[in-house]
Parts: C-alpha cells; structure tokens; sequence
C-alpha cells in the first residue's frame, strides 16, 4: 500500500527569486518516487477566480426569439454560478447552475428553480466561464433564454477577457474522476474516466456528407478550451427549421448565429472556422453541461453522439455515485496567497 506524502518548500529561480511549491511523494516500504511539482504558487489554478467587474451582452435566444441583456457578475467565493432573472421577483429570481437543477435538455440545457423561474440555452456561457477557470459569477438576464450571440462560446469569452479575472483566497475544489461513469441510450453513450487533467474525446456521425464522421480529442486542462473549442458554432438543419418553429423553436435561429446545413452542403457563405465545426462544438456544449458538476473535473469525458441529454444524465449519475469521485483541494497558507497575489 503506497501513502501519499506531500510538502511545502520553497525553490529558487534562476534569478534568485524564492517561491513556494509542493513536492508530491509516494511512499511506500519498498521505495521512494517524486511524483511531481507543482510550482510556482504564482499559477493560481488552486484558487478560486472570479470577474474583476460586470461584462454585459445583448441578444436574441435562438429558440424562443426573445431579446434579452445578459451581464456576468462578480461573486464571493463558494457562490458557483448563479443565474439571476432580473424580470421577476427578487425573492424568486435565483437559479443556481446545478445538475439537480436542470429541467429540459431539448436542443439546450434549460434549469429552473424551486418557484418554476428559468433559464434555458445556458451552455455556451457556462462553458465559457468553465473554460476560463471561472469559479463564481452572477449571470443577470432579464429575459427566459441566454442569447446566442455567434452560436459558439466565443463572445462569452472576449466578454470575461475584457474585464479580466480576479483571484479570490479560498481553496479551488475539483472532482477528482476515481472509476469509470457510463451512461447510453441505444448506440449513443457518454462516459467519464479518471485522468490526469481534463480531457474531452468526442466522436459524432451525420447521413449528411457536410458532417459524416468526425472525431476529435481536445485537452481542456488549460487554455484548450479558449484556443480550440470556444469558437465553434451550434449547428442545425434547413429541413428541420419548419418543423421546429411549429414547435416555438429556431425563432431567434439564422445563419448569422448558427451553421445550416442544407443536404450535403454548408449554407453560411463564409463556410466553417474549422473543418470539424461540428464535432468540436459538440464537445463545447459538453464542457458547458459537465460544469453542472457544481466543480472543475480532473478526468476525461468521452462521448459518441452525445447530446444535452446524455451529458446530464451523465453528471447526475457521478453525483448518484460518490464512490466513483473525491474533491480535492488544497490548504492555503499566508504564503501561498501571498504568492498568488490575494
């Protein structure tokens, strides 16, 4: 049985600036192993961020067509991500982006709180916080649906850039993948894998010849998500608008945010950003829905042909199996948060 041994000590730069990090030991009667550094504290990914100020968006949300302003907030740390639905009743208005939460997973993601006040199309912003390592935010909205702006995760993005991150002096929790989740429905499946980082193995296959077969692998661990996933747009296709329309769906849908796939061909005339669009948005949209974990995943999510569906179902069932999962964090010191700056 090995048991792990960790310690603080301080290093020294080449130019003689001291910095504290962790030496991460495996001990074991036989044998001795460094398992790693993880240094300097100046890296601030074991603490939690937040905006520096209010970044704020107006637009339609593809399905319900609605105009709506959206403005991400600063929040305390051990807030989470918390809608705020600024047209209805104070006391009513709270949404907290939690899989226990989520109440439709129709084309989007859509959570409602106890008093029946929700938000739908959630995906694309909570995967851009997710992505740039934000922990707390208030995301105020006055209207049902988060607009879709360009279809991808992108605005968001420039939106957080824009006002720029704010470290916070609590600890950062991750969920820590320790066996296997599966789950599936018929050919489809989505699963979770203990790994060391976060990682995305996304597979999909459309009849249409725009699409066909496409599979990529995308490691989310750092800025992954900004430079490879964040960009890429929903997609859906010409036949299907009319039928979604009459289901109050598509209403806010057009070229300028969404690529349309008519038979075998792209309709946008500015074609895709990448030639596997489609595949990469699908792992977009399931970054976005794992962060209702409640918590940043170390592990590896593999899907083929997931949807909204299968990637909650997915979370609910790792939070229905605590066995499979462990949070970890790290206890702070005044020299570590001198170090990061708080």
């Amino acid at each position: 049985m090995l048991v792990l041994i960790v310690v603080l000590v301080n290093g020294t730069s080449k130019k003689g600036k001291t910095f504290p990090f962790f030496q991460f030991y495996y001990v074991s009667v036989e044998s001795i192993k460094v398992q790693s550094n993880i240094a300097p504290f100046a890296n601030v990914a074991i603490l939690q961020k937040s905006l520096k100020s209010k970044a704020s968006s107006i637009g339609v949300g593809v399905h319900s067509g609605v105009r709506a302003m959206l403005t991400i907030c600063p929040a305390p740390q051990d807030t989470g991500v918390v809608f705020i639905r600024t047209d209805a009743p104070a006391a009513q208005s709270h949404i907290k982006a939690i899989a226990t939460n989520v109440t439709d997973t129709q084309l989007g993601t859509t959570i409602t709180n106890a008093h029946g006040v929700s938000v739908s199309t959630v995906e694309h912003v909570l995967a851009a916080l997710y992505g740039m390592g934000i922990d707390n935010a208030y995301i105020e909205i006055d209207g049902p649906e988060v607009p879709i702006l360009d279809g991808s995760s992108s605005p968001f993005i420039d939106m957080i850039r824009a006002v720029g991150v704010r470290t916070l002096a609590a600890p950062r929790r991750t969920i820590e993948i320790l066996e296997v989740i599966e789950v599936r429905a018929g050919q489809k499946f989505a699963r979770l894998e203990p790994y060391n980082g976060f990682e995305l193995d996304v597979e999909i296959h459309f009849a249409s010849k725009a699409i066909g077969h496409q599979h990529g692998v995308y490691d989310c661990s750092k800025d992954g998500f900004a430079t490879e996933l964040s960009e890429a747009r929903t997609f859906g296709f010409m036949h299907q608008v009319e039928m979604l329309r009459k289901n109050g769906l598509s209403r806010g849908g057009s070229l300028d945010n969404a690529i349309v796939v008519d038979g075998d061909e792209v309709m946008n005339q500015d074609g895709l950003r990448f030639s596997d669009e489609f595949v990469r948005h699908k792992a977009l949209d399931a970054v976005g829905d794992l962060s209702l974990c409640g918590a940043p995943l170390l592990g590896r999510y593999v899907g083929h042909q997931p949807g909204h569906a299968l990637n909650v179902a997915l979370v609910r069932q790792l939070l229905a199996n605590p066995q499979s999962w462990r949070i970890n964090s790290v206890a702070l010191d005044t020299q570590i948060l001198a170090a990061a700056g708080v």
